[in-house]
């Protein structure tokens, strides 16, 4: 089986990040700052460590922080090069992307994810195509989307990363309706935009990372608005998933954190700060101090 390489990403980054106001009065939740790098960054080099060469944003008005982001600093570059502050410059180049590297499309209306896909279609043509969600950050040794490119030249299919959550989670995530369970990866007959608990076809939840197929633009076309009055782009999967080719869940190898809520940030500010050589020793034993003051003012 014959699969095209998949060099093309898109990433939904029109929301108004209301769950991190006031912040995100003036700063795009995207360039929020996990340690030091902006989310968005987190995502950009796991396509970049996967092979992607286009990153397509779908962004909406006041936006135009996350877009300097990735442009150059002459003046600042200058400046830490006189200094001698390589490390510095070198960090700084690592957010730099080359001229036309990087499309920005508008989504005029926020009529949720699967809309936000359908607004790059021109963009992407008649490829497959990776969607990542920067608010999902995924520590691992091994990229996720690296994982999942590997997984779709295997099945062909459109593939969507998939953990399991505990059942009264279920109706926070689209939940896979497995056809046929091949340990990490399973074939899907069907997919549930949160379902209660009590209707949930299983417990493989759908988190932020999709290969997909041209075929799904094609039924974002034809679905009208679902669940929460947006375009969904789980509609379209389930869709896909009657088709031949069909979809697949893979259970990733690696940690997930919901950046877009206040306790994942906090959680993933926590891991990734003790991850980092330079921050770990300092970092882990102000933590243990401070649990240490708990339990004795306990």
């Amino acid at each position: 089986m014959r699969v095209r390489k998949i060099t093309k990403a898109v990433f939904p980054v029109a929301g108004l990040g209301t769950r991190f106001l006031p912040a995100t009065k003036s700063i795009p939740k995207e360039i929020l700052t996990l340690v030091d790098r902006p989310l968005i960054q987190y995502a950009i080099d796991e396509a970049r460590a996967a092979g992607i060469k286009e990153f397509i944003f779908v962004t909406s008005r006041g936006k135009s922080a996350l877009e300097d982001y990735f442009d150059q600093a002459p003046e600042l570059e200058s400046e830490l090069r006189r200094k001698g502050k390589t490390d510095l410059l070198e960090a700084l180049k690592e957010t730099n992307m080359d001229s036309g590297a990087i499309a920005y499309v508008r989504q005029n209306r926020p009529l949720g994810l699967g809309h936000a896909v359908w607004c790059a279609r021109r963009l992407i043509g008649r490829e497959p195509f990776a969607v990542l969600l920067p608010d999902d950050v995924i520590a691992g040794e091994r990229p996720c989307l690296l994982q999942m490119i590997e997984a779709h030249a295997e099945t062909g299919g459109c593939v969507v990363a998939a953990m399991e959550v505990a059942p009264e989670q279920t109706s926070s995530y689209g939940i896979l309706d497995i056809s046929e369970d091949m340990g990490r990866i399973v074939r899907a007959r069907g997919l549930v935009e949160k379902p209660l608990p009590k209707d949930a076809p299983s417990t493989l939840a759908v988190i932020g990372r999709y290969i997909l197929t041209p075929r799904v633009l094609v039924n974002l076309n034809r679905i009208r608005q679902g669940a929460g009055g947006e375009i969904q782009l789980t509609d379209a999967l389930a869709i896909e998933a009657k088709s031949k080719a069909g979809v697949f869940g893979m259970r990733f190898q690696g940690q997930r954190f919901d950046c877009g809520s206040k306790i994942g940030f906090l959680q993933a500010t926590v891991a990734f700060g003790l991850s980092r050589p330079d921050l770990s020793d300092e970092f882990g034993a102000f933590l243990h101090d401070l649990m240490a003051m708990q339990k004795a003012a306990q």
